[in-house]
């Protein structure tokens, strides 16, 4: 099988307000960027690591752990900025001024510092053997969910026969870490997810995605505690 061209673009901007200066915030010692940077130099499969940002100091931490970066339009930096266009837009910057285009786009959030390498190959390995088109990372959802529709409550498991959390199977959420699609297809249908749409598991201590000051201190417990071996 001939080796694909996978690019992974980090979307990271300067200007989150639940954590300010989130994305190089000190987690365990290390920006937090920092993490997902080095799973991807790491990761056998992935052919380019870049950062997409506006802000320079982001740019220059993230090529001091070594990934590229590319400065993203301040009108894709905003708190209610989508997160497709700043894939677009970063595959578009590099096609017209290299002349390169990459046959599998991976966006890897900076907020998800516990993926792996491994990981990441593994969820590269699965789009190309499986043939998909795009493939995401979850982990077990073992929750006993309540959502108002049509002024309703309505439960995602039968409140009159109330299983075990054990007996939810096959029931997955999406946990941020790590999505790929085909470039082609991202770019037709300007979303991260579609075709053939394939998942790869995670454990649940490993999907942290860091959102709040406690998921910011949780993950710095975690990390410390595996640093101790």
């Amino acid at each position: 099988m001939k080796k694909p061209n996978v690019l992974a673009i980090i979307p990271a901007r300067g200007g989150s307000k639940g954590i300010p200066g989130k994305n190089i915030k000190l987690l365990a010692g290390k920006p937090l960027i920092a993490y997902t940077i080095e799973a991807a130099l790491k990761a056998d499969m992935l052919s380019r690591v870049v950062v997409s940002t506006e802000d320079k100091e982001i740019a220059r931490v993230s090529r001091c752990y070594g990934a590229e970066a590319i400065s993203r339009p301040r009108n894709l930096a905003t708190d209610k900025s989508p997160t497709e266009p700043v894939l677009i837009h970063a595959v578009q910057y590099l096609k017209d001024k290299e002349g390169y285009y990459p046959d599998f786009v991976v966006l890897l959030q900076a907020t998800s510092p516990l993926r792996n390498a491994v990981i990441i190959d593994n969820c590269i390995m699965k789009i190309l053997n499986k043939k998909l088109d795009s493939i995401l990372t979850v982990c077990e959802n073992t929750h006993f969910i309540w959502t108002h529709k049509n002024r309703k409550l309505i439960a995602n498991y039968n409140y009159k026969k109330r299983p075990r959390r054990q007996d939810f199977k096959n029931n997955y959420m999406e946990n941020g870490a790590v999505y790929i699609t085909k470039t082609d297809l991202l770019i037709a249908t300007k979303n991260r997810l579609g075709g053939k749409i394939g998942i790869v598991a995670m454990q649940p201590e490993d999907s942290i995605e860091i959102d709040s000051h406690f998921d910011f201190w949780l993950t710095g417990q975690l990390l410390r505690y595996r640093s101790k071996g």
